[in-house]
């Protein structure tokens, strides 16, 4: 196995002094400046599930039809899946800030063009450049987020950070609540404003996030040791200064040797030969969440409008509802994943989510309770679901060496988005387009029998990581440690 780039050996501490820091202002400019990539998702993701009604009516500015909204949708999961792992080999290798702010870019310039659409080709183009985008951020900005937060709150602000993708999409709803009303704004030019929502927002985050350092734990390992400590100082004094706490010193030492650079495949090789009941396990989580989760998501809008009568206009509305509850989800059981424990909560996520999907089946098919009986069940579902999908990137990016971080979480969410998010959107916009409940259903009960699978394998294989170092729960490759399961 090559050890391409080792320069030498060193002992450091720096990751005993990051955990032991207590929570203060540069915590949640962490929080801020690298968490709203999801915020900016949520925005994404609902924008086209709110204007999917209306880029179909006539007078849009954008011949398209409800089978190639899921063409799109389908195309955007796509771009974040190139983007995941095109730019998560790239930030292990060159590090996380270069790339939080390099995906942030494209993200921004590719939901600008995609106000511009004028046909749906080029529709298709700028959803796949900005799907990249994305993709590229859940890499680059999960594991740069793991590295600075301290370990006994790494579980809750994880998920409440991956959770705030639906206070995005509350956002979304809310301003597409407004540009698409006909009365207001023209048909061809609502829609178009409602993606320069998410520009303007991604700008502002933009201009926080150059303020958030890069993550030392990386620096280390790369032969930068000196600057991880410059950086680690200014934390601690910025920390003592606003806080006034006495830090204890550091009780931990971890030993390194350095490399510039790690070949591509001795980190797959390493990563899932090493682990192969923890890929098992990051590959039935992703895949669960993403088919349930894109299915619901890209079509919601067409799904009310076809079954329940709700006009275009009104859809965001519905969707204000739907994305308060997956919000609340992650906030209310986020503290639990730190103090009862990951595997015991995440499978409660998966398998009764998948239960409560039944119940929507019924309801739906059966028509119970009409739109409101409908959309009760459904935010339901969706308040323990968002907690086991929040839990998925937080699993991936905890339990793969360091060196691995950003690969591992682009790999899971590549290869699970590529087989049910992919999927969920084009059946969910087929069957829908039938007009038939029956066949919708199906489809509903195929989301609830991946969400089981995940929750059984996570009672299987899942791993104990509640308060522990990252260096504990898996070592380093470039460290002779080992983690314990």
């Amino acid at each position: 196995m090559t050890t391409s780039g080792q320069t030498k050996t060193i002992t450091t501490n720096v990751p005993a002094r990051l955990d032991r820091l207590p929570w203060s202002r540069f915590h949640w400019r962490v929080v801020i400046g690298l968490g709203s990539a999801w915020v900016l998702d949520g925005l994404e993701v609902t924008m086209v599930g709110n204007v999917s009604a209306r880029l179909t009516e006539p007078g849009s500015g954008l011949a398209i039809t409800a089978g190639q909204i899921g063409i799109a949708a389908a195309i955007y999961v796509v771009g974040a899946c190139v983007g995941a792992l095109v730019f998560g080999q790239l930030t292990d290798r060159y590090g996380r800030k270069k790339l939080f702010l390099l995906t942030l870019g494209l993200y921004l310039a590719a939901t600008v063009a995609t106000a511009f659409s004028f046909a749906p080709w080029y529709f298709f183009l700028t959803r796949f450049l900005t799907g990249a985008g994305i993709g590229g951020e859940y890499a680059a900005v999960n594991s740069a987020v793991d590295e600075l937060i301290p370990a006994r709150n790494r579980g809750r602000v994880d998920l409440a950070i991956n959770g705030s993708y639906w206070l995005g999409a509350v956002l979304g709803a809310a301003g597409s609540l407004v540009l698409l009303n006909g009365d207001w704004v023209p048909l061809n030019v609502g829609w178009r404003l409602a993606f320069g929502i998410g520009a303007t927002f991604g700008l502002v985050v933009l201009l926080v996030r150059r303020n958030v350092p890069e993550s030392p734990r990386w620096l280390f390992i790369h032969g930068r040791e000196e600057e991880a400590e410059r950086i680690v100082d200014e934390i601690e004094r910025d920390v003592i200064d606003r806080t006034g706490a006495q830090l204890d010193e550091p009780d931990r030492e971890l030993t390194i040797h350095q490399r510039h650079t790690i070949g591509f495949r001795e980190i797959a090789h390493v990563a899932f030969t090493r682990y192969p009941k923890r890929a098992m396990l990051g590959l039935a989580l992703f895949v669960g969440q993403a088919f349930l989760y894109n299915a619901v998501t890209f079509n919601l809008g067409t799904l009310l409008n076809s079954f329940y009568g709700v006009s275009s206009g009104i859809v965001p509305a519905f969707f204000i509802v739907w994305a308060a509850g997956n919000f609340t989800g992650p906030l209310i059981l986020g503290r639990l994943f730190d103090t009862v424990g990951r595997k015991p909560m995440i499978a409660l996520s998966y398998l009764g989510s998948a239960v409560i999907t039944l119940v929507l089946t019924a309801v739906f098919l059966a028509q119970t309770g009409g739109l409101w009986g409908f959309m009760a069940v459904l935010v339901a579902t969706f308040f323990l679901a968002s907690a086991g999908t929040s839990a998925a990137y937080l699993t991936v990016s905890e339990i793969f060496p360091m060196e691995t971080r950003a690969l591992a979480i682009a790999f899971f969410y590549a290869i699970g988005t590529a087989i049910g998010g992919i999927t969920g959107p084009l059946l969910f916009g087929q069957l829908i387009g039938s007009g038939e409940r029956g066949l919708v259903a199906v489809a509903f009960l195929v989301g609830a029998a991946v969400m089981a699978v995940g929750g059984l394998v996570e009672l299987a294989w899942g791993v104990k990581a509640e308060g522990r170092q990252l260096e504990d729960i898996a070592a380093p490759l470039t460290s002779a440690g080992e983690a314990k399961p």
